[in-house]
């Protein structure tokens, strides 16, 4: 059976309406998701986990991207949904208090993969956890990630801004997160 997610205006509110997954990356129809950035302070510096995609994934496959991410399943939240990615993709058990909300932001992506055009268009709320665990005492998914990595997180910030490693990371988002820390160490 296809997933369901809540069609949503710009502001990310419910429209009332739903629509298949599939549907929505064909026509471009906006529905929303959870993203949540892993930090940690590990050696003196603060490090950010990145997930690699599995080959299989329908869009950007093999690509390094945000530690958790998760389409919204119709009549969900996003904050249930954001814990619920967690323990799925990375065997993280947390609750909603341990998120810090980052903000939101517009998708806009328009792409060929697998031969299928793409077209996504998503509201995200971005949040940060903080959570210091060794790479190997992450559960992961296999279907989705392939493994995952710890970066020190200007050299993140460095490789996306450069392209010099391949994933699907916004650059606005991650200044998003590095704003939220910054402002708290400041």
């Amino acid at each position: 059976m296809s997933e369901l997610l809540d069609i949503v205006d710009l502001s990310g509110r419910p429209t009332g309406e739903t629509v298949e997954r599939e549907t929505a990356h064909r026509d471009g129809i906006l529905h929303r998701t959870s993203h949540v950035w892993i930090l940690r302070h590990h050696e003196g510096v603060i490090q950010i986990l990145l997930q690699l995609r599995s080959d299989s994934k329908d869009a950007f496959p093999g690509c390094y991207d945000i530690s958790s991410a998760g389409h919204i399943p119709a009549g969900e939240d996003f904050l249930t949904s954001a814990v619920r990615e967690l323990k799925e993709e990375l065997g993280v058990s947390v609750n909603s208090n341990s998120l810090n909300y980052c903000g939101h932001r517009l998708i806009e992506i328009d792409d060929c993969f697998h031969g299928i055009d793409f077209h996504d268009r998503q509201f995200s709320n971005i949040y940060v956890l903080w959570l210091d665990r060794d790479e190997e005492d992450f559960v992961l998914q296999e279907e989705e990630i392939s493994s995952v990595k710890w970066m020190d997180f200007y050299d993140c910030y460095s490789s996306v801004s450069r392209n010099s490693i391949k994933h699907c990371i916004d650059l606005g988002e991650i200044e998003m997160v590095r704003n939220l820390f910054e402002s708290e160490f400041v």
